[in-house]
């Protein structure tokens, strides 16, 4: 548990190490603004890029324990070694930079997960290599097939970060008391108590049918888990825990969430996952809360 006279130490601020789809480094203002002024443990579903979770913990917000999870393995994964064991992960990551602009290197590492000896590969390995293929495929987009398989294309940038070390070891440090869950977003509700925190960013309803993309894990994330989300949100506000989350602002959405969210508003974010650069663009996003922000601030 982070004890609170942590939470003011003079550390140097981490900043998400992944690139993620839907990532909320540009919504932090928003989000900020709409947190509760006190809230005990924090938990975060879809952790993803960790946007808002990095925000919290350089503003020294997180003072009763944090508990982030997501349902990609590997993903979580990357958390885990970071937290553990950051020097092995910075040697490996630094021998992949040796390679960074070779297309055919990038397909013999992405190919890994294809092989019967994948699981058998360290955690230093396999962090190592989500790490690289996620900063030098096309568009940073993590994208697996229905085997669960690594398949976007090669990225053919100029230079391509790899490797960060005083980042990675920022966030090392602002992982050392978390607790990471491989799991669904439902067992938030096994866990998550009354006062305590809990931010869902989901998979987002597409805005249109060419503008689907929910394969995080090798499974879709479709209608009927949008509407298991919905109640888990509504059961959490009934208990008492402070729940924010953000989607897509669609008919469904607001449909989902207009008996249940006390607080709802739509503000704007740029989108550039698309491949298709004129279609890129801001688009409305749908913030919901359990809780009155007048209240709160």
């Amino acid at each position: 548990m982070v004890q609170a006279s942590r939470a003011f130490e003079v550390r140097p601020p981490a900043r998400p190490f992944i690139k993620w789809a839907g990532g909320k480094g540009q919504l932090i203002p928003e989000l900020s603004r709409r947190l509760p002024q006190r809230f005990r443990h924090y938990h975060e579903p879809f952790v993803g890029g960790g946007a808002l979770f990095f925000h919290l913990y350089n503003s020294g917000l997180l003072r009763d324990g944090v508990t982030l999870s997501d349902y990609n393995a590997e993903l979580i994964l990357c958390y885990e070694v970071i937290r553990d064991d950051v020097e092995s992960l910075i040697t490996a990551l630094r021998w992949h930079h040796r390679n960074r602009l070779d297309p055919h290197y990038f397909l013999d590492v992405r190919s890994w997960d294809r092989r019967p000896d994948f699981n058998q590969r360290s955690k230093i390995e396999r962090a190592a290599r989500t790490i690289f293929l996620n900063r030098t495929c096309y568009n940073g987009l993590y994208r697996l097939n229905r085997k669960g398989q690594f398949n976007a294309p090669f990225g053919y940038y100029k230079n391509p970060l790899i490797c960060d070390p005083e980042n990675l070891r920022a966030v090392s440090a602002a992982l050392r008391y978390v607790e990471l869950r491989v799991s669904d977003f439902g067992d938030v509700l096994h866990h998550a108590e009354p006062g305590d925190l809990v931010y869902f960013d989901p998979p987002y309803v597409p805005t249109s049918p060419t503008a689907s993309f929910t394969h995080y894990t090798g499974q879709t994330f479709g209608p009927d888990d949008q509407r298991r989300l919905a109640t888990l949100f509504a059961m959490l506000g009934e208990r008492g825990v402070y729940a924010m989350l953000s989607n897509s602002s669609t008919p469904l959405t607001r449909e989902l969430y207009a008996a249940h969210a006390v607080s709802s508003s739509t503000v704007y974010a740029s989108r550039k996952i698309n491949c298709d650069g004129n279609k890129r663009g801001n688009v409305e996003e749908l913030i919901v809360c359990t809780y009155p922000l007048e209240a709160e601030h």
